[in-house]
């Protein structure tokens, strides 16, 4: 009986899935529009779509792994419940005062705080907490029931609680959470201490406002989705993948929803890093180009970076999670020319509902999407394979009208001009992720995927130097067959600053045990066996003085002091790695000691590739490329023979993405499968 393992990744635009059959270790792609009003009925269309397609009914399948950007998309267009935060009296600014960083050090005035609650709705009670979680002053329960009751005066109905130094003693937030609860039993409540317990009171402050405010959100989401799946005869367990790259249950995405943050993006990231080993390709820039957003992720040495914080729209997320770079360019990014004769490409998009003005769903602004069809890149009556006839004479209309006639350029220069300024902030975000780590792009090969990457990615490689791009199989997908090498993970962490010497050793021992407590206790609640569980533990060190952290794994198999001496060595060496200098002879300090309660899932098994036998191209068809047209062989990705050599300029086609080969490059197929374009000249 075949048992299906279905991984679903909700884009702005399109919803895509990889439904893995268990039992032959085969991946099936799948791909429909995204439903933005509710994002689980395309979901659900989907799966019973590829269900049919397959043959199977949708009793066969075994788990749902759900990428989702629910949580991002309620953030970047505010659409976020009234939110109240309730803190130690003295502290209700602390989300105004931020940590005074200027991103424009020379402008004369500062830059507007991103604020999700304002002053009106933060209330200060009293109790005090030391850093050493000592009290120094108990908590006064009438300050919290007053305050409460100002909660239900203001009419929120998410309530944030962040004491200070709540990390190191959270009795105090604890407390006061079933306070609130009496007097406001239907309020949604988040504590720092079960969000981010982590010193840095702004960040902390700031992650667990994200998860209250969040909270409704998610739930009546998954709710809804767990409606729908009843209604569809699928009992799977569902999993909610997360910004780190594992997967977590719904009831824990619920209450801690700052989690899937990065959710979608992060499965891309995981995807490079698996391809990384199967391709013997240690370094690749991984790219992910879709309809809203352009996502760009390090694979370095065989491995994705993981870190402790990061930001959603100016807002800090102290949570851990992938590195990701995101910005808004992809395929419907909206191309539009300002008063002053300026054309830009993104950050809007017309998402999939208008969507791009070949969709024939009413867009009327051109996008990328649009240029590149006017450009001949995209044949219009092989869109998703077929399954979406465009209107190529639409989209051409639109970008004379709204952007070649104002710019006083004839049609095809105005939409090369498009694509050539997408591919320039596409090529920005690349750079500002590798020489911020001290990277070379020489020494890096472009991954791309996504249903609109194949389109661009070999431009923006030669526009940061990189002279090697890799398309993997199933591109417009890849972010949900990454996703299937999700493990269940909760990350754990406590703040203990102590210096890295000997006389730490048993309060480190104390930590550690601590979590691993906990860590067992959720992995046992999630049905992992023992055999499948792990907890690998990583220590954030910092020289004395200093106000950032490296992470660096606690060797496991050593026993202390061998394993903090080894764990010291490494911070010193990444230090001079990141910052071109090391303090040898100085003792770091441990900030945060962090345990990744890890429930090992079943990876897919390889996926066999047969080449075609013989391959040839499908016929040819004029493109605009360079500033002239030029005539591109036509190619079905499917057909290509194992060792054919095409040379540019060419076209690959397949059912959810098209890929461009421009002069000057090389495409060969590899043993796996994947297609390597390789530069071997410069651009006619």
């Amino acid at each position: 009986m075949t048992s299906l393992r279905v991984a679903v990744d909700i884009g702005g635009t399109f919803t895509d899935l990889q439904i893995l059959d268990e039992s032959t270790g085969i991946a099936h792609a799948h791909k429909v529009p995204t439903t933005p009003a509710d994002p689980s009925e395309g979901l659900i269309t989907g799966i019973r779509e590829a269900c049919a397609t397959l043959g199977v009914g949708p009793e066969r399948i075994s788990a749902i792994l759900h990428g989702t950007t629910i949580a991002t998309n309620a953030v970047l267009q505010r659409r976020l419940p009234e939110g109240a935060v309730i803190t130690t009296a003295g502290f209700t600014d602390v989300l105004e005062i931020g940590r005074h960083v200027r991103r424009q050090v020379y402008a004369n005035r500062a830059e507007q705080r991103a604020l999700l609650v304002p002053r009106s709705r933060r209330f200060g009670v009293i109790e005090r907490v030391r850093a050493d979680g000592a009290v120094e002053t108990p908590l006064d329960e009438a300050s919290v029931r007053a305050a409460a009751e100002r909660v239900r005066a203001s009419g929120a109905t998410a309530v944030a609680i962040a004491f200070l130094h709540a990390y190191a003693n959270p009795d105090h937030e604890r407390r006061a959470a079933e306070i609130v609860q009496e007097i406001l039993p239907d309020a949604f409540v988040s504590c720092s201490h079960s969000v981010s317990p982590e010193i840095r009171e702004f960040e902390r402050t700031s992650t667990t406002v994200l998860n209250a405010l969040l909270m409704p959100v998610v739930k009546t989401y998954l709710s809804r989705l767990k409606g729908r799946l009843a209604d569809s005869g699928i009992s799977a367990p569902v999993y909610l993948v997360q910004s780190n790259g594992g997967v977590t249950t719904p009831e824990i995405a619920g209450e801690q929803p700052a989690r899937l943050l990065l959710s979608g993006p992060s499965g891309g990231a995981r995807a490079a890093e698996v391809l990384a080993a199967e391709l013997a390709e240690p370094n690749l820039v991984a790219v992910d180009m879709g309809g809203t957003s352009y996502d760009v992720s390090i694979v370095h040495d065989g491995a994705v970076r993981l870190v402790t914080q990061g930001e959603v729209d100016g807002l800090p997320v102290r949570l851990p999670m992938i590195e990701i770079r995101t910005i808004g360019a992809g395929g419907g990014s909206i191309a539009k020319v300002d008063e002053t004769g300026r054309l830009h490409v993104g950050p809007d998009s017309a998402g999939a509902t208008p969507g791009p003005v070949c969709y024939r769903r009413g867009g009327e602004e051109p996008t990328v999407t649009d240029a590149n069809l006017a450009l001949g890149r995209i044949d219009p009556g092989y869109f998703l394979g077929g399954a979406m006839d465009l209107d190529a004479d639409g989209a051409g209309r639109a970008l004379i009208d709204r952007v070649a006639t104002p710019l006083g350029l004839e049609a095809g220069a105005a939409s090369e001009g498009v694509v050539a300024v997408a591919t320039a902030r596409m090529a920005a975000a690349i750079r500002l992720s590798l020489f911020e780590k001290g990277l070379d792009p020489k020494d890096f090969a472009l991954i791309s995927f996504g249903g609109a990457g194949g389109l661009h990615a070999c431009d923006t490689a030669a526009e940061i130097g990189a002279s090697r791009v890799v398309f993997p199989r199933d591109p417009g997908t890849l972010s949900a067959w990454g996703m299937l090498f999700g493990d269940v993970v909760h990350d754990l962490a406590r703040s203990r600053l102590m210096r890295a010497d000997p006389a730490a050793i048993p309060g480190l021992r104390a930590v550690v045990a601590d979590l691993h407590d906990e860590a067992e206790a959720l992995l046992a609640r999630d049905g992992i066996p023992e055999a499948d569980r792990g907890h690998p533990v990583t220590l954030d060190f910092r020289y004395p003085g200093q106000a950032y952290e490296i992470g660096v794994p606690l060797p496991a198999g050593l026993a202390m002091p061998e394993a903090l001496d080894q764990a010291v060595a490494a911070f010193h060496d990444a230090h001079e790695r990141q910052y071109a200098h090391a303090e040898r002879h100085v003792v770091p300090e441990v900030v945060t000691v962090r345990m990744a309660a890890t429930g090992r899932l079943t990876r897919p098994g390889a996926r066999p590739f047969e080449a075609a036998p013989d391959g040839r191209p499908k016929g040819t068809r004029p493109i605009r490329i360079a500033g002239s047209e030029r005539e591109a062989a036509v190619w079905d990705r499917a057909a290509m023979g194992a060792g054919v050599g095409i040379d540019g300029p060419a076209i690959v086609e397949e059912p959810h993405s098209t890929l461009l080969l421009p002069p000057g490059w090389r495409l060969t197929v590899h043993p796996t499968g994947a297609l390597i374009a390789t530069r071997i000249a410069k651009e006619a």
